[in-house]
């Protein structure tokens, strides 16, 4: 996966004149306030910000693009007396940082409008400044500074999405703003962690709390049920982004890609009926003549393994990836 080109090229633009020294010691100052959890603003400037955007944005974009790709299949899956709307067309961002999800939601829907909401000045300044690059709803994008803890969400939108922000706050915070991003969906509510043991914590617990409320899992759970998963492990996903030159230099390696892990949960309003099949949990094991699956299905967590002799299922599972769906 690669970033558009234009947001690469915009990147490029926003970083002429930037020092590579100066970039690399901003990102390493980034680095160690999120490691420390010190509290304030995280991204403290102008140089800050473009030090994150450089080295995070790709693979912020790459999760989100992934995500949401996976939650416009399940839509599309269902049969049409059950599908309650269509692809969304308006989008709030909630924690927009540099405006990753905005890109990544652009690539996949058609979008009449989009408003960004982002507490931090030199992000949320960073943020405007290269979605100008873009063109309609992209350079028309509303920005608007909020305490997403402390400040009503009075914006709403058919898709609401929360990217890499909820795991930054403490539980009672994370749990408010989530009620404040469910209330903000018309629609669709995606929100985007790390594909950590933590951030999967995150998503297990919003879920709880949001179920309470009446949201329905749409992705990428087959059931409404408790996560199956076991204590010891958590439910993640990955993403391959391809490396810029840039990115190769914020990075300080020379490796072609990175891979980002991330977990993450698609709700909808309305129980939606979903496909016959499971989930791929885990990189598929393809041997000679046969593939090994991890699935989680509508009755928990499966081991699968198919042959030749299952015909087109078999030839379907050999090309699928983790984190892929397996109809059956």
């Amino acid at each position: 996966m690669e970033l558009p080109n234009v947001l690469r090229e915009a990147l490029e633009e926003e970083l002429k004149g930037a020092s590579q020294q100066a970039l690399l010691s901003a990102a390493e100052k980034i680095s160690l306030r999120y490691r420390s959890r010190s509290g304030g603003l995280y991204i403290q400037n102008r140089q800050e910000a473009l030090a994150y955007a450089l080295s995070r944005m790709p693979a912020t974009f790459g999760a989100v693009q992934k995500a949401l790709s996976y939650t416009l299949e399940a839509l599309e899956g269902m049969p049409e007396e059950k599908k309650t709307f269509e692809a969304p067309v308006s989008l709030l961002d909630m924690g927009a940082g540099t405006g990753a999800a905005v890109w990544a939601a652009s690539e996949l829907l058609e979008l009449s409008s989009v408003t960004c909401l982002e507490y931090a000045p030199a992000m949320r300044e960073t943020g405007q400044s290269l979605l100008r690059h873009g063109k309609g709803v992209l350079e028309k994008a509303r920005w608007k500074s909020i305490d997403l803890v402390s400040g009503p969400v009075e914006e709403k939108a058919d898709l609401v999405v929360a990217s890499y922000m909820l795991n930054e706050m403490d539980r009672a915070s994370r749990l408010q703003v989530a009620e404040k991003a469910w209330q903000a969906a018309e629609k669709l509510l995606l929100i985007i962690e790390p594909g950590t043991p933590e951030g999967y914590g995150v998503l297990r617990d919003i879920r709880r709390a949001l179920s309470e409320r009446g949201a329905y899992v749409l992705a990428p759970c087959p059931h409404q049920g408790d996560c199956p998963i076991s204590e010891t492990d958590w439910c993640h996903f990955s993403c391959r982004v391809q490396r810029s030159r840039l990115h190769k230099m914020a990075k300080s390696g020379d490796a072609p890609y990175e891979d980002e892990k991330f977990s993450y949960l698609a709700f909808v309003k309305e129980e939606p009926l979903k496909k016959e099949g499971a989930r791929i949990l885990r990189h598929p094991y393809i041997g000679k003549g046969y593939v090994k699956l991890e699935l989680c299905g509508k009755d928990g967590i499966l081991q699968k393994t198919l042959s030749k002799r299952d015909g087109e299922l078999y030839k379907s599972a050999r090309k699928k990836d983790w984190g892929d769906w397996l109809e059956f």
